[in-house]
């Protein structure tokens, strides 16, 4: 088994090493990572106790599920779902500690469904002899669906304590059934009050840098602030900017030269790709041109593929704007086009232009409302026979059936419109469009009762 293992494991950014074939039983994560000087800072640094967590008390509070499993009272599987450097790996640590259970860890980015069986047959030799197993799968928004569903019999029967650990929502990333028998627990991001005590613990703590190096307030505000609630990137910044010192300090201006900017929080692959672009289009909605920009920004400085920013333009023009402003769309649209005739960089201003459009035009939801009750209607039932003098005349037999007879042609009257039933029966009177007094639709309000009192004969 362990040699399988030596294949599989490796949990992301080095964080462990290979049991050989002599590893005892009931090792946890810490067992095998490389705790030297060595290492880096965040892996030194790594909590060792429940007390030495920071962050995350609203799982922890005492009776929690995720207390009671780390504390090795607790039979749930979980899976914890958050930002990068926010403690998932650290509380899988933790969890592999709890008395009386074997550890085993596979990394979603080699592991398949062969490994995966392979510790389950473990796990079930095992547990009769009593001994509980925890399987820690790091990334497992990667595994595929059939790697999940591999799992999902040793879930339910409780051969394996499943501890899973992604960035993603699992609503989007992990397959209904698993989702239904595990524990979903919510990381959040780290406060800064968080970052600085991770910060001060690595600045004193014998594991860290045991008081050899001196950093100005400024130089830990600066690094609090790059690191965006993560703690792992925090002790990184830390660490490239001690290394750089020569004298045993570290300023603003050296952490500034050593860390070259602060990384987007942002995961194209992932939910907080869905919550920037959400966020970013109710910015829009809210005319917030400002925070609508920051999104824009935020999802190019990310990489985001630019065709998909324009097409939620596009999609925003008409939902959000409408015929408040029907040059929304074919602003939105250009931008589109643009996208896939110049492509990036240059089309970022493109972007920014139909972004600042969309977001100052007066707002109508008038749109989609209208297609919602059109579409309820016809939900509801309310779909009759099309009219008898609309219905199509140019095909031998259609006068026969009466079809078109009637009918009225709007361009001989002098107006361009007339009185005539348009619609089926059973939605004569029927108003699905109600323009507001919003930008251009305030003069459409008018120009739309006007042509119903005319075509319904009013």
């Amino acid at each position: 088994m362990s040699a399988l293992l030596g294949n599989v494991l490796g949990v992301s950014e080095g964080l462990f090493d290979v049991p050989g074939d002599d590893a005892p039983t009931g090792h946890s994560i810490d067992s095998v990572v490389r705790r030297d000087a060595g290492a880096p800072l965040a892996v030194r640094l790594r909590p060792a106790t429940l007390d030495e967590v920071v962050g995350q008390q609203h799982l922890l509070g005492p009776g929690s599920p995720l207390r009671r499993l780390i504390e090795g009272s607790g039979a749930a599987s979980v899976l914890l779902y958050g930002p990068p450097g926010t403690g998932k790996t650290t509380l899988a640590s933790l969890i592999s500690q709890a008395t009386g259970r074997r550890f085993e860890a596979l990394s979603a980015l080699s592991a398949g469904v062969k490994e995966v069986r392979a510790v389950i047959d473990v796990a079930r030799r095992r547990l009769t002899g009593g001994e509980q197993t925890v399987l820690f799968i790091d990334e497992v928004h990667r595994f595929s669906k059939t790697q999940q569903d591999a799992l999902l019999a040793a879930v339910e029967n409780r051969i394996v304590l499943l501890v899973g650990a992604t960035t993603e929502n699992p609503s989007f990333s992990v397959v209904s059934p698993l989702l239904s028998r595990s524990l979903v627990l919510q990381l959040q991001s780290l406060t800064a009050a968080d970052i600085r005590l991770v910060l001060d613990r690595a600045l004193t703590d014998p594991r860290g840098y045991d008081g050899a190096y001196t950093v100005t307030e400024a130089a830990l505000e600066h690094i609090v602030r790059i690191a965006g609630g993560d703690a792992r990137r925090a002790l990184t910044a830390l660490e490239a900017s001690a290394e750089s010192s020569l004298n045993g300090t570290v300023d603003v201006d050296l952490v500034e030269a050593s860390v070259d900017k602060a990384a987007v929080r942002y995961d194209r692959a992932g939910d907080q790709h869905y919550d920037v672009v959400s966020a970013f289009i109710k910015s829009i909605r809210g005319s917030d041109v400002d925070a609508a920009l920051h999104y824009l920004a935020r999802m190019l400085s990310a990489g985001e593929d630019p065709r998909f920013i324009a097409r939620r333009l596009v999609i925003s023009a008409s939902e959000d704007i409408g015929m408040a402003d029907p040059m929304a769309l074919q602003t939105a649209v250009a931008a589109a086009h643009v996208v896939q005739l110049i492509g990036m960089p240059e089309a970022q201003l493109t972007l920014t232009h139909a972004t600042i459009h969309l977001a100052t035009a007066p707002k109508s939801g008038a749109v989609p409302a209208a297609l919602g009750a059109a579409l309820a209607d016809i939900s509801g039932g309310k779909a009759g026979a099309v009219p008898a003098h609309l219905r199509d005349g140019h095909y031998a037999g259609a006068a026969a059936l009466g079809n078109a007879k009637g009918y009225k042609y709007p361009h001989d009257d002098p107006d361009g419109v007339l009185t005539q039933q348009y619609p089926p029966d059973e939605i004569i009177g029927r108003d699905y469009y109600t323009p507001t007094d919003h930008g251009g639709e305030r003069d459409i309000q008018r120009r739309v009762e006007k042509l119903r009192r005319i075509v319904r004969g009013r």
